[in-house]
C-alpha cells in the first residue's frame, strides 16, 4: 500500500472504533453533505502534511473497511468496547517508530481543515511542547497533537479515557494555539447534531454568528442587576439558566455554537471565550459547567474580570488539575482560593436541576455574606 511521502514527522491518527448506541447504525458512515464523516476526516488528514494515516476501526469493521482509501494504514481494535483508551493504544502502536508525534483525530469530528493540521505541527516543530491544542474564539477543541514523549503514558490510559487525562501531570509543556477554524469545536454525537448539520450546510453558518447577541435589554436595565455568566450547554447549564433567570439575574451562556433559542431563558449568548467583551453592570458571578471542555480557560477568565463567585462544577480530582495548571500559569494563590470546586453545597443532588439548586443555593450564601 502506497504510504505518504511527507517529512513533517507527524502522523495523523484517526479513531473510528466507537459503537454509536445513541445513533443506531455506525456514525463513522452516517452522511453529512453526501460524504461519510470518515471519509471526510480521512481527507482532511491526507490533504495535510501528516507522514502517514493510520485509521483505528473496531465496530462494524468490515462495513467501514470498504470506504477506506489507498494511502492509510488500517489498525483494528478488538477492544473497542472497553473504551477510547483501547483505540489510543492500537493507533499510536500502529505508528512509525521515526514518527515525533501524532495528530489524534475523531472521526465524528470532521469539520478541522487540513491548514489547521498543518498549524498544530507546524507549533510543536517551532516549540517542542509535548501537547498541541487548537483552540477556537478562545474555547478549546480538538484535534490534539501529542508528543511522543508522551506516547507511553497515554497508551497505559485504560477504559473510555481519552487524551485529556494526562493533560493535568503535563500543563508546562502544553501549547495552545489559537485557530480560525470552527471545525475543531463541530463533533457529532447525536441525530439532532447530523440534521442540524445538514440543514446549516455541514457547518458553514456558524461562521456567521456574532460574538456577542442579545435580547435587546438596555445597558441601564442590565446594569440594575447582578449578571450570571454560566459557561457550558448542557441540560444542567440550561437548568443554571433557568433557576437564575427566576432569581432575578441578567443570564449570560458562554458556548461558541450556542444560538438564543437554544437556551430562551438567557440575556445574551456569549460565543467568545473573553468575559471582558461583557457590557459593565453589577456585580458578576460565574458558573463553569462546560463539562471538561472550557473548565480551565472559563475558570481563568472569571478569576481575571473579578468576578464575586466561581464555581467549577467537576469532580475532585478534575477540579485540582485545572486549579494546578492556573496556578502555573501564575494565578495568585489567593485568587484561586475563591474558587468554589465543587460548585455547590451537598444536598445529595442527582438531577441537573437538583444541582443547579446545590450551586444557586451557595452562590446565594456568598451574596448575602458580601452584602
Amino acid at each position: 500500500m502506497a504510504g505518504k511521502v511527507n517529512n513533517s514527522g507527524v502522523a495523523a491518527v484517526i479513531l473510528a472504533a466507537g459503537k454509536s448506541t445513541r445513533m443506531g447504525e455506525p456514525k463513522q458512515l452516517l452522511k453529512i453533505g453526501g460524504k461519510a464523516l470518515l471519509e471526510t476526516a480521512m481527507e482532511s488528514a491526507l490533504a495535510s502534511q501528516a507522514d502517514e494515516v493510520v485509521v483505528v476501526l473496531g465496530f462494524a469493521a468490515e462495513a467501514v473497511s470498504q470506504f477506506l482509501p489507498a494511502g492509510v494504514k488500517k489498525v483494528i481494535n478488538e477492544n473497542y468496547e472497553q473504551g477510547m483508551g483501547t483505540s489510543l493504544r492500537a493507533g499510536l502502536g500502529a505508528v512509525r517508530p521515526g514518527a515525533g508525534a501524532a495528530l489524534i483525530i475523531l472521526a465524528d469530528q470532521p469539520f478541522v481543515k487540513p491548514e489547521t493540521l498543518d498549524r498544530l505541527m507546524e507549533q510543536h516543530r517551532n516549540s517542542g511542547a509535548q501537547i498541541v491544542i487548537p483552540t477556537y474564539r478562545g474555547f478549546r477543541g480538538n484535534p490534539v497533537l501529542l508528543d511522543r514523549s508522551v506516547f507511553p503514558e497515554v497508551m497505559a490510559l485504560g477504559g473510555d479515557v481519552g487524551c485529556r487525562a494526562i493533560f493535568g501531570s503535563h500543563s508546562e509543556g502544553i501549547v495552545k494555539v489559537e485557530v480560525h477554524d470552527v471545525g475543531v469545536l463541530i463533533d457529532v454525537d447525536t441525530k439532532d447534531d447530523l440534521q442540524q448539520l445538514n440543514a446549516a450546510g455541514a457547518g458553514t453558518e456558524l461562521f456567521e454568528l456574532a460574538d456577542l447577541e442579545g435580547r435587546g435589554e438596555t445597558s441601564e436595565a442590565a446594569s440594575a442587576r447582578p449578571e450570571l455568566v454560566i459557561t457550558g450547554r448542557d441540560d444542567l447549564a440550561r437548568a443554571l439558566a433557568e433557576l437564575g433567570k427566576f432569581m432575578g439575574f441578567a443570564v449570560t451562556v458562554a458556548d461558541p455554537l450556542l444560538d438564543r433559542e437554544d437556551v430562551p431563558q438567557a440575556d445574551r449568548i456569549l460565543r467568545v471565550l473573553d468575559f471582558s467583551r461583557l457590557p459593565p453592570g453589577g456585580e458578576r458571578y460565574a458558573i463553569v459547567a462546560s463539562r471538561g471542555r472550557f473548565d480551565e480557560e472559563a475558570v481563568e477568565q472569571a478569576l481575571l474580570t473579578g468576578c464575586a463567585y466561581v464555581g467549577l462544577v467537576a469532580n475532585r480530582k478534575r477540579a485540582e488539575e485545572v486549579l494546578n495548571s492556573l496556578r502555573k500559569k501564575g494565578i495568585r494563590p489567593e485568587k484561586l482560593a475563591q474558587v468554589h470546586a465543587p460548585a455547590g453545597v451537598e444536598i445529595g443532588a442527582k438531577t441537573p436541576e437538583e444541582v443547579a439548586l446545590s450551586i444557586m443555593a451557595e452562590m446565594v450564601k456568598q451574596m448575602r455574606q458580601r452584602g
